[in-house]
């Protein structure tokens, strides 16, 4: 009779009676761990409960990243139009960077609803696995270009002001556009590189970009570190650097107000936050997988922060922008103006019903007294 996958097995050896079996009692340890590790692997892919708090977080991020991000790129695109500047050139990149990634969230969520099996076209494994992480790397390179140029801009407003072009801010988006992608090209080697051992022969049991074989981590682990050292960590130190200068020289100006002061504390807080709380996490899983030389299982918990990333970056567009906050300002009050119109008009239409109810029981009433 087998025993059930996965089920506690509790084996009862007595060292003193057994002298023979003691030599190999020290591989019993190490046995139940790596099985305890590759169940751990593809249960946290399988259970519905990972599937579920997955969908849940594309969702939610969906939900607010989408039309916050929509707004954001009305109002820099239009001010790009108008008079461009670095800044505002920037933040559209940002928001354009954040709406592709919303835009395949959708492949993403069916992903998460078949219990994370890939059963869409093959293909398109390959291609959302790229969008999804070119944009995430995205906005690490544009936020730390807006945190260079807001630090420029209070260090060196003279100087900065006069070289200052919207040519620059156009070269530089490219080159970060570039530079992401073409880290992010492992995706479609991976797919076509040696699979000969991932033992993948029912196509039902197909996922996609989590298990990889040993001649894949051999090429795919050296990538990830680089891309933990040069894709975060690099632009990490250099926004903490720039904002940490930048606040403190706005504290020691005189004439800057106590509101731009705090704006400018919002600005940097929110920045470092993304850093810290969306992309730390699964960086640090690259690191991690280099030194273990292995695709770490909770690698798929941590790359949900990184999503969360295109519901925060709005927060970093408000304090950016004053066109975005008029702006933002403006649909929340119509919003709330449609809402008090709406529960007005309920309000109206449930009074009127009222009326009318209590005129039909009087003209009953008065007909019943005229009956008799």
């Amino acid at each position: 009779m087998t025993e059930p996958a996965g089920q506690a097995l509790e084996v009862f050896i007595n060292p003193a009676t057994t002298p023979l079996l003691q030599p190999y009692l020290s591989i019993v340890p190490c046995v139940c761990l790596c099985h305890l590790r590759i169940m751990s692997e593809k249960d946290i892919l399988r259970s519905s409960g990972h599937g579920s708090l997955v969908l849940v977080v594309y969702i939610v991020t969906f939900l607010i990243g989408f039309p916050a991000n929509v707004v954001a790129f009305y109002t820099f695109s239009k001010k790009v139009k108008q008079k461009a500047t670095p800044i505002d050139i920037l933040l559209l990149n940002l928001s354009i960077s954040d709406l592709i990634f919303l835009l395949v969230l959708p492949f993403k969520m069916q992903e998460a609803m078949d219990n994370m099996i890939w059963k869409m076209p093959l293909f398109l494994c390959s291609l959302t696995s790229f969008v999804f992480y070119t944009t995430i790397y995205n906005s690490t390179f544009f936020l730390t270009a807006i945190s260079v140029e807001r630090y420029l801009g209070v260090a060196f407003p003279i100087q900065y002001k006069l070289k200052r072009r919207p040519l620059y801010a156009m070269v530089a988006s490219v080159l970060f556009w570039l530079i992401s992608m073409a880290h992010i090209s492992i995706v479609f080697i991976m797919q076509y590189f040696e699979k000969s051992d991932t033992n993948q022969t029912d196509p039902s049991d197909t996922v996609c970009y989590h298990k990889f074989s040993n001649k894949q981590l051999v090429v795919l682990v050296p990538v990830r570190l680089e891309l933990f050292l040069v894709l975060f960590c690099v632009p990490f130190l250099i926004c903490c650097f720039c904002y940490v200068n930048f606040v403190w020289i706005l504290s020691r100006l005189p004439n800057v107000s106590q509101k731009k002061r705090l704006r400018a504390i919002g600005l940097s807080l929110g920045t470092l936050l993304v850093f810290i709380v969306c992309f730390a996490p699964y960086n640090v899983s690259h690191l991690v997988g280099f030194v273990n030389w292995e695709s770490p299982p909770w690698r798929v918990y941590a790359l949900l922060s990184s999503t969360v990333n295109a519901a925060l970056d709005p927060i970093i567009f408000y304090f950016s922008s004053s066109a975005l906050r008029n702006n933002f300002r403006n649909l929340f009050t119509r919003l709330v103006d449609a809402l008090q119109r709406l529960c007005c008009c309920r309000q109206a239409l449930s009074c009127s019903m009222t009326s009318c109810s209590r005129s039909q029981m009087e003209c009953t009433q008065s007909s019943h007294e005229s009956s008799l």
